[in-house]
């Protein structure tokens, strides 16, 4: 859980053991108010701008709470002030155009997703994605489970009514951190990868590992990380 500094904008550094994955998770309902108070001198203009175009006033604080703990944390890493972080954009797989990966000059990956009063932030050596999301209402699943890869589609139907959402937030989490990390988004395609629909994930994309993130009731997470020396996958043969 990231705790917002007190005073001044000093955090602990990120560790990286055996080459996992740095988690954090935002309590932006809890700390909206001390992160937004940090965030003039904190974020950028096109960050602020971001945060003041959203319309309703939780994902105002979630995204502003969110990105403040992403620049503590990048600040740390990279020693320097979080307001000195350069972000950037890698060049997207798909397209060549400048919305794939978020990026920084210093060398680390990260990923960040937020919903709805909660933020997951992810930090490691090899590319990586993350995804957090509200657990659905079943109309909701109903409507998009069609979209998901064929077998996962399978999968879902198979389950009771009442445990469909907790399964299909599961994939979805799953899916959106693995495109995440390719640097592709959605734009990729929901059934382009099989990530599966169960309490563990599949097997999922080779030179990837997916992974179930333990988050607050209601919600649900995941994150994916590139094994090293592995090329990206987007483009190569997929699960049938």
């Amino acid at each position: 859980m990231f705790a917002f500094p007190e005073d001044g904008h000093r955090v602990t550094p990120l560790g990286f053991p055996s080459g996992a994955p740095s988690l954090w998770l935002v309590d932006a309902v809890r700390h909206g108010g001390r992160a937004q108070r940090m965030a003039a001198g904190i974020l950028d203009a096109d960050e602020l701008g971001r945060a003041a175009r959203l319309v309703v006033a939780a994902d105002r604080s979630c995204y502003v709470a969110a990105h403040v703990a992403l620049r503590l944390l990048l600040g740390a890493q990279l020693t320097v002030a979080p307001d000195a972080v350069r972000l950037t954009r890698e060049p997207c797989p798909s397209c060549g155009g400048p919305h794939g990966r978020p990026a920084t000059d210093g060398g680390v990956h990260f990923s960040l997703s937020h919903s709805r009063g909660v933020a997951l932030l992810a930090f490691a050596e090899a590319p990586v994605g993350v995804d957090v999301e509200l657990v659905p209402k079943l109309a909701t699943v109903s409507e998009i489970a069609g979209q998901l890869h064929p077998a996962e589609t399978r999968e879902l139907a198979e389950f009771p009514e009442d445990q469909r959402p907790a399964a299909f937030s599961r994939v979805w989490t799953r899916k959106e951190a693995y495109l995440k990390g390719e640097g592709i988004g959605l734009a990729g395609g929901l059934a382009a990868e099989h990530v599966g629909t169960g309490p563990r994930p599949g097997p999922g994309p080779a030179g990837w590992r997916v992974t179930d993130v333990e988050v607050p009731a209601g919600y649900a997470g995941a994150v994916a990380v590139r094994a090293a020396g592995q090329p990206p996958t987007h483009g190569s043969d997929r699960r049938k």
